[in-house]
């Protein structure tokens, strides 16, 4: 979809950086310096109330960017923050620096790779609100989950319990319940921060479908031909 010239023309403005757990990629309000195409790891994108408290509306993988607003050419700030969920490896480039790159490659193929990729996070977004508001906790849980197997292509990666209360907007008691039933079906196995996807046709199966229509629909935009 982006042409090898576009490539030739970008890739030297990119820096190779390592994001560890919860480093910063932006902040709410707060001007957007650099976008960030993850190699490996997960960013997370999260909304925060005035108490401090805070849900996870999506996560960006290998297949996305953080920094759509610059993208968009709507704003230079979100009214989110983002953060390195699963540790990993990221191309970045700064802000100001790929709004040029934007315009200039208008009708190009990074263009409208990134008119479809913003399509499908916004398709996630939508379908993330009505799971949290329709679905159970172990069911969203295992979205969760399953979402973010898929991104970090790994079937082991950090995640603490009060990171995951936090992304479903649950309290811990609640999540070390669905850890110990997933652990006892050998879906899973959790051990001090880190967990390892044992079966995931088991999550599959106690997922609810939001986890099938979002994958569905990222291979649909994220695929097609150009």
């Amino acid at each position: 979809m982006v042409s090898e010239g576009e490539r030739r023309r970008f890739a030297p403005e990119f820096e190779l950086v390592s994001l560890g757990l919860r480093d910063s990629v932006y902040e709410m309000d707060k001007p957007i310096e650099h976008v960030y195409f993850p190699l490996t790891g997960v960013l997370s994108l999260v909304s925060q109330m005035d108490d401090g408290r805070g849900v996870e509306i999506a996560t960006i993988g290998n297949e996305g960017m953080a920094g759509l607003p610059v993208f968009l050419q709507a704003s230079y700030t979100s009214s989110h923050t983002a953060f390195c969920q699963v540790p990993g490896e990221s191309l970045r480039m700064p802000a100001s620096r790929f709004s040029d790159f934007v315009t200039a490659s208008h009708n190009g193929g990074l263009h409208l790779a990134l008119n479809r990729y913003t399509q499908a996070l916004m398709s996630m977004i939508a379908r993330a609100v009505a799971c949290n508001a329709l679905h159970t906790v172990p069911q969203r849980a295992c979205r969760w989950l399953l979402i973010t197997h898929d991104r970090v292509a790994v079937d082991e990666f950090l995640l603490t319990q009060e990171f995951l209360s936090q992304m479903l907007g649950v309290t811990r008691a609640s999540v070390n319940e669905v850890a110990r039933e997933l652990q006892d079906a050998e879906a899973i196995d959790y051990v001090r921060g880190r967990m390892h996807i044992l079966n995931r046709p088991e999550l599959e199966s106690r997922s609810c479908e939001c986890y099938g229509v979002i994958r569905t629909e990222f291979d649909r935009l994220l695929q097609l031909p150009s």
